[in-house]
C-alpha cells in the first residue's frame, strides 16, 4: 500500500524537487528519489534507518519497495532483538523512554498512512513550503511530520544539518517559504540568536510542552506563530494548536487532530481513538493499545472542544496525602521574569509522613535565591505546592527527541544528594 501510494506521487510530480541534502548540495527529484531507492538491494526481513540524512529516506522508500519492515533508530542506538512481528506489520516504533524501558510499537500500512494524512490536513502542509528537516527522522515526531508527508502527499524536505542558528537562518534564506517543526529546545535558541526568518510559513513546536513565554517572545518580536503539537509514539498527533494568537493557558494544548477521537477515562487518562493507533507493543502487548485505542498516561480535560493536560498520572507528587502536578508549579516558576526554564519533581522524604518533597531545578535569566523563587510560589499557590529544593543548574538538555525526563532529573539530584 505505501509503496503504491508513492508511485501515485510520482507520477504527479515526476520532475519536482523532492529532497534536497543542503550540507552537500545534493537534490532529487521524485523520479531520481525512486531511481534511488531502486539502485539498492534488500536484505533481511527487517531494515533500520538511522540519522538524519537523505540515506535514511532512501532507506524507507527502498523497504517500502520490497516489502520490508522499517524500524527507525536514531544514530546512538543498536539494533534491537525481537520475534517476527505479526502479519500486515510494516512499521517499529521506539518509544520514547521517558517513563520506563523502551519498548517497540507495531504499525501497519494503513495506520501509518492515517496518521500522515490526519497531519498533512489539520496543520495544512502545503507543497511549496517544504518542510525543513533539523530535527531527527528516526523519532516519531520527525517520521510523521517530515518522512511520510513527503513519501505519501509529495510535501518537499529540505535536510537542514546542524541545527545552529546562523545555519537555520541561511537555509531560510536559501530555501524561501518554508514549514519549520522543530521542539521547544531549539525554537529557544534560535530565538535568543534572532535567527527566526520571515520564510518560516508555517511553524511546529512538539517532544515537550511549548512554554507560553517562548511563544509570545517568537510572535512580539517576529511575527511567528508558533503551533504546538502533541501526539505519542503508540499513535502519531493527538491534538494541535491552531489558534493564529499565542495561547493563554500553558495547559492547552489544542484540539484534536482530524479524524481523532478523545475521551477521559474513569482514572483521568486521556483515551485516544483512530485509525491511526497502532496495533500493539511487540513483542509484549499490553492492554493500553490495541483495537484502534490508546490509553495514555497523562492527565487531561476537555472543554469546550480544547485539550488541557494536567500532568502525568506517574509524575504526581503525594505531599502527606494531597497530590500536586510537577506541571501546575511549573507553570508558576515560568511566570517568574528571571526564570528560563525549570524541571520539578518529587524525591522520597525523609519524614515518612509527608511522603514527597518537592523539587525544582531552575534554569536563570538573572539571578535569584531560592527564598525569592518559594515566596513567589507561595503568593500565588497553597503552602505545600512550594518547593522545598531548589537546585539551579546551567541548562536543562533534552534528549534526542527533545523531551525531558523526570526520572532521569530525579536520579541526578538523589546521586547528587548521596555524593554531599
Amino acid at each position: 500500500m505505501l509503496y503504491e501510494r508513492w508511485r501515485e506521487i510520482l507520477r504527479e510530480s515526476r520532475d519536482a524537487i523532492a529532497l534536497r541534502d543542503l550540507p552537500s548540495a545534493r537534490q532529487w527529484t521524485f523520479e531520481e528519489l525512486d531511481a534511488a531507492a531502486q539502485s539498492q538491494a534488500a536484505e533481511g526481513r527487517v531494515t533500520f534507518p538511522t540519522g538524519s540524512g537523505p540515506e535514511f529516506v532512501i532507506s524507507v522508500l527502498q523497504a517500502w519497495r520490497h516489502g520490508q519492515i522499517t524500524c527507525p533508530l536514531e544514530a546512538s542506538q543498536s539494533p534491537p532483538e525481537f520475534p517476527e512481528p505479526p502479519k500486515g506489520i510494516v512499521h517499529l516504533k521506539v518509544t520514547s523512554a521517558t517513563t520506563g524501558p523502551a519498548k517497540l510499537v507495531a504499525f501497519t500500512a494503513e495506520q501509518l498512512a492515517a496518521d500522515a494524512q490526519n497531519i498533512v490536513a489539520t496543520m495544512g502542509l502545503r507543497r511549496d513550503w517544504p518542510n525543513a528537516a533539523f530535527i531527527s527522522l528516526a523519532n516519531s515526531y520527525g517520521f510523521s511530520n517530515l518522512v511520510t508527508p513527503l513519501l505519501l502527499h509529495g510535501i518537499p524536505l529540505a535536510i537542514g544539518g546542524a541545527a545552529l542558528p546562523e545555519v537555520v537562518r541561511a537555509a531560510c534564506e536559501k530555501l524561501g517559504d518554508i514549514t519549520l517543526p522543530s521542539v521547544p529546545a531549539l525554537w529557544r535558541a534560535w530565538c535568543d540568536a534572532g535567527a527566526i526568518s520571515s520564510s518560516v510559513r508555517l511553524a511546529i513546536s512538539a517532544g515537550a510542552p511549548l512554554p507560553l513565554s517562548l511563544e509570545r517572545e517568537a510572535f512580539n518580536r517576529f511575527g511567528l506563530k508558533i503551533h504546538n503539537f502533541y501526539g505519542a509514539t503508540e499513535c502519531g498527533g493527538i491534538a494541535y494548536d491552531t489558534s493564529p494568537a499565542p495561547r493563554v493557558d500553558a495547559a492547552c494544548i489544542g484540539t484534536p487532530m482530524r479524524n481523532v477521537a478523545l475521551q477521559v477515562n474513569a482514572a483521568g487518562c486521556l483515551l485516544v481513538r483512530g485509525s491511526n493507533v497502532g496495533e500493539t507493543y511487540w513483542p509484549a502487548p499490553a492492554d493500553s493499545l490495541g483495537g484502534g485505542t490508546y490509553v495514555t498516561a497523562d492527565l487531561a480535560e476537555l472543554q469546550d472542544g480544547l485539550v488541557f493536560l494536567r500532568g502525568r498520572a506517574s509524575d504526581v507528587i503525594n505531599i502527606a496525602g494531597r497530590k500536586v502536578s510537577p506541571e501546575h508549579i511549573e507553570g508558576i516558576l515560568a511566570g517568574h521574569p528571571s526564570v528560563r526554564e525549570c524541571l520539578v519533581f518529587g524525591v522520597p522524604s525523609t519524614d515518612v509522613q509527608r511522603g514527597e518533597t518537592i523539587v525544582a531545578c531552575i534554569v536563570q535569566r538573572a539571578g535569584i535565591t531560592a527564598d525569592e523563587l518559594r515566596r513567589f510560589v507561595l503568593a500565588r499557590a497553597e503552602s505545600w505546592h512550594a518547593p522545598r529544593e531548589f537546585w539551579f543548574v546551567d541548562s536543562l538538555a533534552a534528549n534526542t527527541r527533545g523531551k525531558l525526563s523526570r526520572t532521569a532529573w530525579r536520579e541526578r539530584f538523589l546521586r547528587r544528594q548521596c555524593a554531599s
